[in-house]
C-alpha cells in the first residue's frame, strides 16, 4: 500500500475512533445508547459526507438531538439528512437490540 494511502486510512480510522467516543459519552445515556450503537454499526460504511453530517448532529445538544432521534420533536430542516433518516430508522430497530 502507498505511503499516502496509509496515511488517508490512518487518518480515517482515527476520525471513526474519535466520532465512536463522542457517541457514546454524550452525557445523556439514552442518546449514548442509541447513537453509540448507531456508531459502531454503521460508521464503518459510512462515506466521508455521511461522515461529515454525523458529526454536525454531535454538536446538537442530547435533548434536541434525542427528541429528532425519536420522533417526539420534528427535526428541523437544517438537519434533515440521510443519516438523520438512518437514525429514525435505527431508533425503531435498536430497542430489539438493548
Amino acid at each position: 500500500m502507498p505511503k499516502e494511502a496509509e496515511t488517508e486510512t490512518g487518518l480515517r480510522e482515527a476520525r471513526l475512533r474519535k466520532l465512536s467516543f463522542r457517541a457514546w459519552r454524550r452525557g445523556f445515556k439514552e442518546a449514548d445508547i442509541i447513537l453509540g450503537n448507531f456508531a459502531d454499526d454503521m460508521l464503518p460504511g459510512m462515506t466521508d459526507e455521511e461522515l461529515d453530517i454525523f458529526e454536525v448532529l454531535l454538536e446538537v445538544p442530547d435533548q434536541d438531538l434525542y427528541g429528532w432521534i425519536i420522533e417526539r420533536d420534528p427535526t428541523p430542516p437544517a438537519h434533515q439528512s440521510i443519516i438523520m433518516n438512518k437514525l429514525n430508522d435505527y431508533y425503531k430497530i435498536a430497542y430489539t437490540k438493548i
